[in-house]
């Protein structure tokens, strides 16, 4: 993970431009997790939330939001940028009860790209820090980018990997995501949305 620290630096942020080129498409991943809901929504975490691309648009729409990253540089700039209703937390998303104890629990949890930067071990700290921080019947919506021949580019993790941290959760659905809009190398990543709802534990 200190690599994004330094990704953050040279101003090379490719994750970032996934979510100015397919806004629409996330807008309606975000549509739905409303449905049903009664308001006030909830409470939200945007795990690696970077630089604040997304924890804005979750207090925007009436989730009360954190974002959390371990990058302080890239909290920092979140920060700076107006908005109202939202709260930036520097940790470790694969830490998350021993790093910050007091984050209370969510309804709701965004993952843009934070999981795929993981590896193995890692990977199953943060979904086990996901499950224990989840309320009741909350749900997990992640984009993940596909393994591919250009990893030393650009991270990426399979389903099998998404799905087996997150075995005690329900998987509601698995889908291709867009990539108009995304230039080279982002666009032969195969991205896939991944939506979960906490199980029985």
């Amino acid at each position: 993970m200190a690599n994004y620290a330094r990704l953050y630096r040279f101003g090379i942020t490719p994750w970032e431009r996934y979510g100015r080129a397919t806004a629409d498409s996330i807008a309606a991943k975000l549509d739905r997790e409303e449905t049903g809901r009664s308001r006030p929504l909830g409470r939200a975490l945007d795990l690696g939330c970077g630089r604040g691309q997304f924890t804005p648009e979750l207090a925007r729409r009436g989730w009360d939001a954190t974002g959390i990253d371990v990058v302080p540089a890239a909290i920092e700039a979140a920060r700076s940028r107006p908005a109202e209703n939202v709260n930036y937390v520097v940790g470790d998303v694969t830490d998350l009860l021993d790093a910050r104890p007091d984050l209370g629990t969510f309804d709701f949890f965004l993952d843009i790209g934070c999981f795929q930067g993981l590896d193995a071990d890692q990977r199953g700290r943060m979904a086990h820090g996901v499950s224990e921080l989840a309320s009741p019947g909350a749900t997990l919506l992640m984009l993940q980018f596909g393994v591919t021949r250009l990893r030393f580019l650009t991270d990426g993790v399979s389903p099998e990997a998404v799905e087996s941290a997150f075995a005690d959760w329900e998987l509601l659905s698995a889908e291709p995501a867009e990539t108009a809009g995304l230039g080279w190398p982002m666009n032969r990543t195969s991205p896939r949305w991944y939506r979960f709802r906490q199980g029985s534990r």
